[in-house]
């Protein structure tokens, strides 16, 4: 899945851009020398009372459905999985916990890529908007939407990384604790169970890896689905009425959970935005045309970012020109979302390696830090080093070992990170993308880049470095853009 999931740091700190203009940091003040294409950061210490403690813990109802239809597209608040998570006493194991299950879905997917090149596998307009919120108070790095399944609410991951939705379903031979009530099948009218020997059901094979199989009364068909980081669901293929924004999808095919578990926070279940047949984006072509956006929030209370459906050009924020790269097309992997990196600069000055321009890279909001080949991570690493000198440092945080302690500072200056693909579009790092922070006090706070364990691994752009950029999805085209945008539906 993309899904291996993990939290999205909740806000231990507010961090949000200022123009250069106001900001009273200086170059010579933080340390940073002869380097003109830089951003700042202003660190504000969030002091957790017990009063904010007790109200975020008794929210019964972290997620208000939002959702509208303008112009043909559908909107979707978006929000991060931790938007509904309790009392940060804890906060600091939650984080090495989080990004410990963030390697284990990057290991998992490095894992399924060999696996599908080894065996060779092959597998073969109207707009809406959904909101989309940070998942953080739900305990994971994830984002997270409501839509109606079945005439009721439910609060999914969003995961291009994985294609089969799914729901916990009552009853539940085993279920993780979620915020809402589990999805009941006897109280839908319109619910109804795929057979097992349908073409459906075959069509779990490209969708999830495992072939359906016929249930105990050998003629619903049942799924399984496991994921990186040992999370797991399992259950019945089933057909229901989804409602996105405004638009109904009948006969929806999408995962009645019975058996699940693992990192999946407080949500419902995951929906699905690969390129199978069973994916949101393939079951929804005739209306969306195969075309998708999203924008997502930094990790904050009032972080509010916007899942579209449809071509929304009309409809989106952005402050910056689009920039368009081409999708690869992989017949090995066709379900995932790869690009051609060609280049990455720091502070203005290019990065030299020899595999820019010669190797996929997938783009996934599934998984939370952004990883690089071991001689590009290298690179990158030794020229922000050079940019961001005379910072005391800070030790290593999990995966994460460039790591500074800025708690003496009430704001920095940051070398800008942009990553370049074909046809010359750019990913401009928003600057809440570039630092991880471990602890409230800014004492630990990591370069939120990691390496990969081998040159042979494919890159893999994470939703940490995606933050306040809208990237549209044209599988129609075969294309992806990225532009600047702040994520909120004001």
């Amino acid at each position: 899945m993309s899904l291996y999931l993990h939290i999205f740091l909740f806000t231990l700190l507010i961090l949000h851009a200022l123009p250069a203009t106001t900001a009273t940091a200086t170059a010579s003040a933080t340390g940073v020398h002869g380097y003109g294409d830089r951003q700042v950061l202003t660190l504000k210490k969030l002091k957790w009372t017990q009063q904010q403690q007790q109200k975020q813990t008794t929210t019964t109802n972290c997620f208000p459905q939002r959702s509208r239809t303008e112009k043909n597209a559908i909107i979707l608040d978006l929000h991060n999985k931790d938007y509904c998570s309790g009392p940060r006493s804890d906060w600091n194991q939650r984080l090495l916990k989080k990004l410990l299950s963030d390697e284990n879905r990057v290991h998992s997917l490095q894992s399924r890529i060999k696996i599908l090149l080894s065996n060779g596998f092959n597998q073969e307009l109207s707009q809406a908007q959904v909101p989309l919120k940070s998942g953080a108070k739900l305990q994971t790095l994830n984002y997270v939407v409501d839509v109606r399944l079945g005439g009721r609410n439910v609060t999914l991951i969003v995961d291009t990384g994985s294609d089969l939705t799914w729901v916990q379903c009552d009853p539940c031979g085993s279920c993780y604790n979620q915020q809402e009530p589990l999805f009941n099948p006897i109280q839908s009218p319109s619910y109804k169970p795929v057979l097992c020997k349908s073409t459906t059901c075959q069509d779990l094979a490209d969708a999830t890896g495992s072939s359906g199989v016929c249930g105990f009364n050998s003629s619903t068909c049942n799924y399984y689905v496991s994921y990186g980081d040992g999370s797991y669901t399992r259950g019945d293929l089933a057909n229901d009425n989804l409602v996105l924004g405004t638009t109904l999808v009948k006969d929806f095919v999408f995962g009645c959970g019975r058996d699940n578990d693992g990192l999946f926070g407080g949500v419902s279940g995951l929906m699905g935005l690969g390129r199978s047949a069973l994916s949101v984006v393939s079951q929804t072509y005739g209306v969306f045309e195969g075309v998708f956006s999203y924008c997502l929030p930094s990790v904050t209370d009032e972080g509010l970012g916007s899942l579209i459906l449809g071509d929304g050009t009309s409809l989106y924020k952005n402050f910056t020109p689009f920039s368009y790269t081409n999708l690869i097309s992989n017949i090995m992997m066709p379900t995932f979302y790869f690009l051609n990196l060609t280049g990455i600069s720091i502070g203005g000055v290019s990065l030299q390696d020899s595999t820019f321009g010669k190797s996929e890279m997938l783009i996934d909001s599934g998984t939370v830090i952004t990883r690089l080949k071991p001689t590009v991570y290298n690179a990158l690493k030794t020229e922000f080093l050079k940019q961001f000198s005379g910072f005391p440092k800070a030790p290593a945080f999990s995966i994460l070992d460039t790591c500074f302690n800025l708690s003496a500072y009430e704001e920095v200056e940051i070398p800008t990170m942009k990553m370049h693909f074909g046809m010359d579009a750019t990913l401009t790092v928003d600057v809440t993308g570039i630092f991880y922070f471990a602890k409230a006090d800014a004492s630990q706070v990591c370069l939120a880049i990691a390496g990969l364990s081998g040159e042979e691994e494919i890159g893999i752009i994470g939703n940490y470095q995606q933050k306040n950029t809208r990237v549209v999805y044209n599988t129609k085209a075969s294309t992806l853009g990225f532009a600047k945008e702040t994520c909120s539906l004001d």
